[in-house]
């Protein structure tokens, strides 16, 4: 049965080569970019290569929550049942190292963003029978420092983009609690895959992309994994698949998540 799929940041890297794999298996699949000419050509490659024409694209750039939150809105009126969110739009390098509102891009792009988005439409998702919701997380996880989330301090690209795995990876496990009829699963999709944010980053990669487009699209459609909600998958455990493994201790900590939601409630004026 063909299935309503969302992928965010999926016009370069292991976002357009998943969307292109679930549009070879007729799924219906919205592309998201901040470039609108970029998402516009990744749509009509994709459909063109595959000949699946419910192929459609979103654009909004994730350093921006109030467009963010422009397209939640969008999103929530144009798709009224979405059957999957895969919520891959992250960055590592970046030239700017904050956005308009003082906040480091690499937190709010992989945590703040998606966390915007997803609880704007998650009544959309509820109306799917079987819904999930992916969230790409990294084996790199670190502590949140509260004044970092804040963007009243400045920490290293490395430690930064581990914080911003972690809060998500947190959120993604409080999620699964809050919401028992939505299947949430945090993955590391593998580490230096061959990719874009890989190659600027350290300038090599370890695996093929197909790596973490593989585990993805098994996230997605799978039944194996409709009672895996509230874990996170580290694709670096294995070959050609990884598993099921612990994330990092802060992600099992009550007090830390209650007390990381609080702020990012806060800092968002919910």
């Amino acid at each position: 049965m063909s299935k309503t799929i969302i992928i965010t940041g999926s016009t370069d890297g292991i976002g357009k080569l998943t969307a292109l794999s679930l549009a070879e298996k007729g799924h219906t699949v919205y592309v998201h970019g901040r470039n609108e000419a970029k998402v516009d050509a990744v749509v009509l490659e994709i459909k063109t290569t595959t000949n699946n024409q419910n192929i459609y694209g979103l654009v909004a750039d994730f350093s921006d929550l109030e467009a963010v939150s422009k397209l939640a809105v969008q999103i929530k009126k144009d798709i009224p049942k979405i059957d999957i969110l895969i919520n891959n739009a992250g960055i590592f390098k970046t030239k700017d190292v904050q956005n308009k509102n003082g906040l480091d891009i690499r937190m709010v792009v992989n945590y703040l963003a998606p966390y915007v988005m997803t609880n704007a439409i998650l009544e959309n998702i509820k109306q799917s029978e079987v819904p999930r919701i992916i969230n790409l997380s990294s084996v790199a996880q670190a502590p949140v420092s509260e004044a970092v989330l804040r963007g009243k301090e400045q920490d290293s690209e490395n430690s930064t983009y581990a914080q911003s795995k972690l809060a998500l990876t947190m959120w993604s496990f409080n999620l699964a609690k809050q919401q028992p009829k939505i299947t949430v699963i945090a993955v590391n999709p593998g580490s230096l895959l061959n990719t874009k944010m890989a190659n600027e980053a350290y300038g090599q990669h370890w695996s093929p992309a197909e790596k973490g487009v593989d585990i993805l699209v098994d996230l997605a459609l799978s039944d194996d994994y409709k009672n895996d909600s509230g874990k996170y998958f580290d694709n670096d455990k294995g070959d050609p698949k990884g598993y099921f493994a612990p994330a990092h201790p802060d992600a099992y900590d009550v007090s830390k998540i209650t007390n990381l939601l609080n702020v990012t409630s806060k800092l968002l004026g919910c």
